[in-house]
């Protein structure tokens, strides 16, 4: 699986240093311990707000018995006791907006994200004279932001409404009028429409735009270029198209620019990037660039994250790469450089954590100066022509966590894997596709690989057993080991991997019975309806440990070996399957009927091997079960309909001509067989084609948890978060079983 990220622009980033203005206004609203109670009006303002809550966690017994509505939960006020701030984040608070809080004239700050309010924004807080922070971002909050009159004297200066569920187009004339506007986040909603061109408009102080994962479309208007003090912009994953505005580049204050995941296309202009002195972070990855990299990115001394991964850019990495010293992150993957990676001297880059090349045109052996970036986190190389041999300098880097050199040319698996296996803080190994027809490597004594949770050394050819230092690594979540040709039986050591959820050892040449050792894995006879999350640690700045999680099925494959007997009774213990694969093989017998006990198991693959008898009707209880295939054996009697096998295609059971039903169109005349409810043709069609369509609506599919944004705030406790995305993103691993990690 070569997914290493998830999402996009989460990292963290140096904070800049908070204005004085902004210290001003926290000292303003945090400071000042209120002399004298509220007045009736905010009181009853408050308590309309409260009224509104069908779910308020506790919050009306605080507000309800004291008087003093300054001395409320989340109720901030100044010394004349005017309400100055409400701060009622993350506290489940579930109900609408009253636009009562628009009657708060003394309001400075208001702050409700974290919850579940639904119902529109109330145009009150926009029009109010006194809110300068308003953030009501991760709730439910819908509908369109209407046109609003356009008044003097808007005090608004930090606008939030991120990760919602706004729809429509954002009101041009509303932003007019907000002269003091420094910071505006509408991400993770689903806005249309062009992008905002007069966002900066008489805003001398507009510092962050983010209208990121939104429905925009159209090109980058080059207005863009007259936000002269702009320094966060951020566009990803919307619809936009066409080139870069040269405008664009006239912002020499940027230090974040992000649109990844568009349309975007063109060259990246030497004079243009040079201008951008101030870049900290430059994420153009998942467009239609094409070009080079051009030599004057290394003119930008404060870069430290260059993502341009998933273009049709080529050409070979510039020496100048080596001069952007404070670079953390190059992620490079799925474009077409070629050259060799000496061209970069790693040696200057002692910050690098995260270097990603994967599918390229690359070639040489691995340049010797990029162990010299202690710092490195993961590091990946998978699908160039690399060459040669693992150096032991590798050993160098004692904080590599990820590696993958996989599908290049290296050779000599037994010094690669004696190398690797001191690496202490390695999570997760993928080297397969290189070291073709070596022998797997097999240790009377072996230390190693302690933490090691993910290991795929697929796709190489080996010969020989499966080794038995595999039984010694007992943190392994993960092993692909298919498409060798590796031989024997499967070792009944294969049970003390205590972790393991993901056996992947198809496509060999592996003998003997199916072992009841393997029925034996705790991991896999623990029931669990969901994909595994797999929770990775990555340290990408002193301020923030990420934890990004993967979601990954509990697997079984033996396919496409030369394993005989019968499928054991005791497979039904592994009820925490959710695929299991025994096709191609010479397995003999019947299905068993416990199998049915694996409740949630989507993916059930029998075929081409020489089963008997009828097909158990307990299979009908899998309603979960989306691909099922005993094609090419000996099976007879009536398919059983109903459930989830009226969804199954024809294909599923041909090569049984002994098997009968309104499926095949092959009804059951034997007086031995079980009865089957016959049906006409035309109204067989008409099942079939409702079916499908249930299928397509209500199918059986794996949940990606949605990567929320991060947000910028201007000003009180949290400040302008000048993050990058990045970390959630930074999936590096343990996605295995899926084509990212290989």
């Amino acid at each position: 699986m070569q997914r290493l990220y998830s999402s996009r622009d989460n990292t963290k980033t140096k904070m800049p240093p908070l204005p004085l203005l902004a210290a001003s206004l926290v000292l303003l609203i945090f400071s000042v311990s209120p002399a004298s109670s509220c007045t009736q009006e905010e009181k009853t303002a408050l308590l309309q707000f409260l009224d509104g809550l069908s779910q308020d966690s506790g919050l009306a017994t605080s507000w309800r018995n004291h008087t003093n509505c300054c001395m409320w939960e989340g109720i901030a006020c100044n010394e004349d006791g005017n309400v100055t701030d409400i701060s009622l984040a993350s506290m489940g608070l579930v109900g609408s907006i009253s636009p009562s809080l628009g009657n708060l004239t003394r309001l400075l700050s208001l702050n409700l994200s974290g919850n579940l309010l639904s119902g529109g924004l109330p145009p009150e807080l926009l029009l109010s004279r006194s809110i300068i922070v308003l953030d009501v971002s991760f709730n439910k909050l819908n509908g369109d932001l209407h046109n609003l009159p356009s008044t003097p004297d808007r005090a608004i200066k930090v606008i939030d409404i991120s990760s919602n569920l706004f729809t429509g187009y954002f009101p041009s004339t509303t932003l007019e009028s907000m002269k003091n506007l420094a910071s505006l986040n509408m991400s993770n909603n689903s806005f249309a429409g062009n992008m905002l061109s007069v966002v900066c408009v008489d805003k001398p102080f507009f510092v962050v735009l983010d209208l990121s994962y939104n429905q925009f479309y159209g090109s980058i208007p080059p207005e863009l270029g007259n936000c002269s003090s702009l320094r966060m912009l951020r566009a990803g994953q919307n619809n936009l198209s066409g080139t870069l505005p040269a405008e664009l580049f006239n912002i020499t204050s940027l230090e974040h620019l992000s649109f990844p995941n568009n349309r975007l296309q063109g060259k990246l202009a030497p004079k243009h990037v040079a201008r951008l002195r101030n870049l900290v972070i430059l994420d153009l990855g998942g467009n239609e660039l094409i070009g080079k990299i051009p030599n004057s990115i290394g003119q930008l001394k404060r870069l430290e994250e260059l993502h341009l991964d998933s273009n049709n850019m080529s050409g070979e990495l510039p020496p100048a790469l080596s001069k952007c010293t404070s670079l953390t992150t190059i992620i490079l993957k799925d474009n077409r450089f070629q050259g060799e990676l000496t061209n970069v001297n790693f040696s200057a880059l002692s910050n690098l954590k995260f270097f990603d090349v994967k599918s390229n045109k690359l070639t040489g052996t691995v340049p010797e100066n990029i162990y010299s970036c202690s710092n490195l986190t993961a590091l990946r190389l998978s699908y160039n022509g690399f060459h040669g041999q693992l150096s032991p300098r590798i050993s160098n880097l004692k904080f590599l966590r990820f590696l993958g050199l996989s599908h290049n040319n290296f050779s000599n698996i037994t010094n690669t894997l004696q190398i690797l296996s001191s690496s202490k803080a390695l999570y997760a190994l993928s080297i397969g596709g290189n070291f073709r027809h070596e022998v797997m490597p097999d240790y009377d004594i072996f230390h190693g690989f302690e933490n090691l949770m993910g290991l795929a050394i697929n796709d190489c050819s080996l010969y020989g057993n499966l080794p038995s230092w595999l039984s010694k690594l007992k943190n392994l979540k993960m092993l692909l080991l298919e498409n060798n040709q590796l031989s024997g039986p499967i070792p009944a050591w294969i049970k003390s991997l205590n972790s393991l959820f993901y056996l992947d050892i198809s496509n060999n040449s592996l003998t003997g019975d199916i072992p009841t050792a393997l029925m034996e894995m705790p991991m896999l006879k623990t029931a669990h309806s969901n994909p595994i999350i797999i929770q990775l640690s990555i340290y990408i700045s002193p301020l923030r440990q990420y934890r990004t999680p993967s979601s990954v099925p509990k697997m079984l494959n033996l396919g496409n070996n030369k394993l005989t007997g019968v499928i054991p009774q005791e497979i039904g213990q592994l009820k925490g399957l959710l695929s299991l694969n025994l096709s191609f093989n010479n397995l003999y017998g019947e299905i068993p009927q416990s199998i049915a006990n694996i409740t949630n198991l989507q993916v059930l693959d029998l075929s081409h091997n020489n089963l008997t008898g009828a097909i158990p009707y307990a299979l009908g209880k899998l309603h979960f079960l989306s691909k099922f295939n005993i094609s090419n054996n000996d099976m007879e009697g009536p398919v059983p309909t109903g459930g989830q096998f009226s969804t199954f295609p024809d294909s599923s059971f041909v090569g049984n001509p002994k098997l009968c039903g309104p499926t095949l169109m092959r009804y059951c005349n034997s007086a031995h067989a079980a009865p089957v409810s016959i049906i006409s043709t035309e109204q067989y069609i008409d099942k079939v084609i409702f079916a499908i369509a249930f299928g397509m609506f209500f199918g059986v599919g794996v949940l990606y948890d949605q990567m929320v944004l991060s947000r910028y705030i201007y000003f009180g406790q949290r400040y302008l978060n000048w993050n990058s995305t990045r970390a959630q993103q930074m999936n590096w691993a343990l996605s295995l079983g899926w084509h990212g990690f290989r």
